[in-house]
């Protein structure tokens, strides 16, 4: 079994930054890809960052590529999630997940098996 606790999520104007937390126990946190995924109202959960269990690579989606960075500390069992140049269409409920042994990719909800509960970011213009 795996816990995930997401933290770090608040109202923030556009422009701003906000560095998310993923705080995993349970299955060994080293050895495991993980992902951040969003939600915002009405809309499908999607990809938005994943990282190998090595932090050596990292994947992002398209509409967040150049503002968010995903980074890992397998000392500290701990995910984050740094995001910059927010903007309104970030606002959303954040994911972080662990992805599935044996999966092929890192952008699909499908490829992940854990999920925290999610934290809120809410970015006003």
């Amino acid at each position: 079994q795996v816990q995930l606790v997401e933290s770090g999520g608040r109202l923030v104007q556009a422009g701003a930054s906000l560095k998310l937390s993923c705080a995993a126990s349970g299955r060994t946190f080293s050895t495991s890809a993980m992902g951040w995924f969003r939600q915002a109202p009405g809309k499908e959960r999607e990809f938005v960052a994943g990282i190998t269990w090595s932090g050596v690579n990292t994947y992002y989606a398209d509409s967040v590529k150049g503002r968010f960075t995903i980074s890992r500390d397998n000392a500290k069992n701990t995910m984050y999630l740094q995001m910059n140049s927010l903007k309104r269409e970030d606002t959303a409920v954040y994911y972080c997940a662990v992805r599935k042994i044996g999966s092929t990719t890192y952008f699909r909800t499908g490829d992940y098996d854990y999920w925290g509960q999610g934290t809120q970011v809410t970015v006003s213009s």
